[in-house]
């Protein structure tokens, strides 16, 4: 099994305490976005998890704790953008995040931190030239402590618009994805990371720039030492290369407050289940209750037997 910890919500900046409880008990619940009384009781004990995929955009409540992990195989996601506080309302000092990734990249080494400028957007005074000059103070910042930055382009969806509505804020055009990926690819090479895309439709080859993905099983197989029978999953848009994995977040629930985020649909309720959230309980949000219908998820180790 892969564990993703989260695509939904931060809990390494947020609710890592409650991810420790649940490492020592051995299992989490988890209730379905779509029936919220539908409960999947999933195994996460290390002899059925090949590999955790961490996303964050600061771990500094993670580094103390690292050893309590030591039985498993990971990676990180770790997002660092050039945007201030009115499109990351939350996040701290860009100096306060970077020492958190050098710190963590020297700890499990630079292969298993992942650089994420994502997404990228333009407004009023974020232009290409914008993008240009602060990718590469971070790239220079960032030389020798990662192997590999992901960019996506950000997708204004409905729910995005409405929290972006105090802001001129776009999708890059076509024309502007292409010099973009060059122009921060070329950037990158200068200080050995390569630049994929995650979940993009346009080709970027001809800029450096190949299709990528998050939870990449190539990855996963050099961490681990052992070749995975995975396949793609299904249930992410179709441009997404990432193999399966089980989501133990929560949407509603990240308090970086960024504009742009797509699992956060309403201030209000993330202030409501953040305020639900017990460190000691089996679910990131609220307690189980005699409605809930709790079903044991079947989980295995996907180490392959096959040589080829």
């Amino acid at each position: 099994m892969i564990l993703s910890v989260s695509r939904r919500t931060d809990i390494p900046a947020f609710y890592w305490k409650w991810f420790l409880n649940r490492v020592q008990a051995g299992f989490v619940d988890v209730r379905n976005p779509m029936n919220v009384h539908q409960v999947s009781r999933i195994n996460i004990r290390p002899d059925v998890v090949d590999c955790i995929v961490f996303w964050t955009k600061n771990a500094g409540n993670v580094i103390p704790y690292l050893g309590q992990l030591k039985e498993y195989n990971y990676y990180f996601q770790y997002t660092i953008n050039p945007y201030n506080k009115l499109i990351e309302e939350n996040v701290p000092t860009k100096k306060n995040i970077i020492e958190n990734f050098r710190a963590l990249s020297d700890i499990i080494g630079f292969n298993r931190v992942i650089w994420r400028y994502d997404p990228i957007l333009l407004t009023d005074y974020i232009d290409i030239e914008y993008h240009i000059r602060y990718f590469e103070e971070l790239a220079k910042r960032l030389q020798g402590y990662t192997q590999r930055c992901i960019i996506s382009f950000v997708d204004l969806y409905k729910k995005t618009v409405s929290n972006t509505r105090d802001l001129i804020m776009r999708e890059p055009t076509e024309n502007e994805m292409h010099i973009l990926a060059k122009e921060l690819s070329e950037i990158a090479q200068r200080y050995g990371i390569e630049v994929l895309s995650c979940s993009e439709n346009i080709n970027l080859d001809t800029e450096g720039v190949r299709h990528g993905c998050c939870i990449d099983r190539n990855l996963i197989e050099d961490i681990v030492g052992y070749r995975i029978d995975i396949k793609k999953d299904e249930n992410q848009r179709k441009e997404c290369g990432c193999v399966q994995s089980i989501d133990i977040g929560t949407y509603n629930t990240c308090l970086h407050a960024c504009k742009y985020c797509y699992a956060n649909f309403n201030n209000t309720k993330v202030h409501t289940l953040s305020q639900m959230h017990n460190p000691m309980s089996t679910l990131l949000v609220g307690e189980l209750d005699k409605m809930d219908i709790v079903k044991e998820r079947k989980v295995k180790l996907l180490k392959s037997n096959s040589l080829f």
